[in-house]
């Protein structure tokens, strides 16, 4: 079998490897599109502590974190190491006691059917700011030890690196699909039609525009993400946990003495690759009013990444009813770096007609499509 991928972030690096595993002969697409979500994701895998209210959402995240300590196995296995990713643990910092025992009680229940969460401890201040020093003196916080960080280029390029090494190809250029009698058969490069059994779309937030030239309107929009990156003055960060604080703000830090700060949720701006005043003061604003420490830090880098924001908070995932070999894997949203192997992995099972371990239902693409011919 042979399967064109268009897309080469996390979802489409982490097909091509499961695919061609699978002894499949696999071609990777991909354009390197400025504000590519994976290249710019800060990269939380904590599913269990979460603002997302929604049983089909926590389900496929759950699986994604759980997947992690496996994929990093095969990819050892395939002398892949340099990944990015550890187990440094969260802390759901504030200062309201009551909302934190609620927390704390929502998450020892998940516990339950999720042990690759951890442990769960209580923390006085004192007890947070050890792990976390730039803190606020008056933040409490639950600690969940199972938590990770993960950095999306290094992971992708991982997954990328090892598919070619079982005989993926990479090529480099925008696709078009290309579409006869209603089934998509290949994709055209720089002029040149390249044909395969199936096509994978994992093309994050330039789903949308791959598939309106075939009337197919897919409700995916892109929404920018603007994370500042801080530089510490020689100090060690390397088992630093993540910080989630109320809201959809966070920070993270990685072995360089780097914070990660983030981020904005921009709907609307499209794909205006700008790092602007008003986001850089959020990002900064947000976290400096709960790790004041950080003030006297070096703003390295502000990156900018544009998320695929599906009709919810659902991924879209599976095959099109109207148009035959085609399977879509987008729409992840800011859970792209949480759950994106998983999905990838699923994506490559439904090309090849395997059974998944999860019921895709929720997922289902044709929620969000509209045929516009």
């Amino acid at each position: 079998m042979k399967v064109i991928i268009i897309g080469s972030g996390i979802v489409g690096a982490s097909a091509a490897y499961h695919l061609v595993k699978n002894n499949t002969e696999v071609m990777m697409i991909d354009k390197n599109h400025q504000g590519a979500a994976t290249s710019a994701g800060a990269g939380i895998v904590c599913p269990w502590i979460s603002s997302v209210e929604d049983a089909d959402w926590y389900k496929i995240a759950k699986q994604g974190a759980n997947y992690y300590p496996e994929l990093i196995s095969q990819l050892k296995e395939d002398n892949e190491e340099n990944v990015g990713y550890k187990k440094v643990g969260a802390l759901r910092i504030g200062t309201d006691s009551d909302e934190l025992d609620r927390i704390e009680n929502e998450v020892r229940t998940k516990q339950k059917d999720a042990p690759e969460l951890g442990d769960i401890e209580r923390l006085t201040p004192t007890e947070a700011r050890e792990l976390f020093p730039p803190l606020h003196e008056g933040m409490e916080a639950v600690f969940v030890s199972g938590a990770a960080r993960v950095d999306g280029r290094l992971i992708t390029d991982a997954m990328k690196r090892a598919a070619q090494k079982h005989g993926a190809k990479l090529v480099n250029g925008e696709a078009e699909l290309i579409h006869e009698r209603g089934r998509i058969t290949g994709a055209r490069v720089n002029g040149e039609k390249f044909y395969a059994d199936a096509v994978l779309l994992t093309a994050g937030a330039w789903s949308q525009k791959l598939l309106a030239p075939i009337g197919i309107d897919l409700k995916v929009e892109s929404q920018r993400g603007q994370i500042a990156h801080i530089k510490l003055s020689a100090t060690d960060t390397s088992n630093w946990p993540v910080v989630l604080p109320k809201g959809s703000h966070y920070m993270l830090a990685f072995d360089d003495s780097r914070i990660v700060a983030g981020a904005t949720r921009e709907t609307g701006a499209g794909f205006d690759y700008r790092t602007t005043v008003g986001g850089v003061h959020e990002v900064t604003t947000e976290a400096l009013s709960v790790a004041p420490g950080l003030a006297e830090g070096t703003l390295q880098e502000v990156r900018v990444g544009f998320r695929p924001l599906g009709p919810d908070v659902l991924p879209i995932l599976g095959e099109l009813d109207n148009v035959k070999d085609v399977v879509v894997a987008t729409g992840l949203g800011a859970s792209g770096l949480t759950m994106g192997p998983y999905v990838g992995a699923l994506a490559a099972s439904i090309v090849t007609g395997e059974e998944v371990d999860l019921d895709l239902t929720a997922y289902n693409p044709m929620r969000a499509i509209k045929i516009t011919n």
